[in-house]
């Protein structure tokens, strides 16, 4: 039986640029495919509920979250075998993405509300959405400043673990 043949990230995926020379993406900005699509945002945000309720389950129980990026980016492997077309990496991307958010969300809320309860604050159910809310795009926008200069200036120079081996699963 022929093997299929195995897609590698480019070697200097693991490495420090040279200074001057210029990253290669997986996926050329040139390349047309498929990325914010119903389907990746569908799957995404339902596997962002399933995952933040398991997350705060844990976190409530035992005291801590789990890290939902790697399962969630297995499972939008295995989901796009359920369609004719399969899915980009892209499309992958956006569903990992959406739905790895379940932990940082989740561990903001249930870390913070019961302080809030012990201070006996009792805090509004709408006051409790919206701090979680608050939170989230507070993360958003402290995290948007940085990401050139991690993602970009710091290629090579921080092991990244987990987002190596989401990048391994999805490509």
């Amino acid at each position: 039986m022929p093997t299929a043949p195995t897609l590698e990230l480019p070697s200097n995926a693991y490495t420090p640029i040279d200074p001057g020379s210029v990253y290669q993406p997986v996926v050329p900005a040139s390349t047309s495919l498929p990325e914010l699509t119903p389907r990746s945002v569908g799957w995404g945000l339902l596997l962002c509920v399933v995952f933040t309720v398991a997350s705060a389950y844990s976190g409530l129980k035992v005291g801590q979250v789990m890290e939902a990026a790697i399962p969630i980016s297995i499972l939008a492997i295995g989901l796009a075998r359920l369609y004719p077309r399969r899915s980009s990496i892209l499309e992958n991307v956006i569903i990992t993405g959406i739905g790895g958010l379940a932990g940082s969300v989740v561990a903001g809320a249930i870390f913070t509300l019961p302080a809030l309860y012990i201070l006996k604050l009792d805090p509004h159910p709408v006051e409790t959405i919206f701090i979680c809310l608050a939170g989230g795009a507070l993360g958003v926008a402290f995290l948007i400043p940085l990401r050139r200069y991690f993602v970009r200036e710091m290629h090579g120079r921080l092991p990244y673990p987990e987002a190596t081996a989401i990048t391994e699963v999805l490509w």
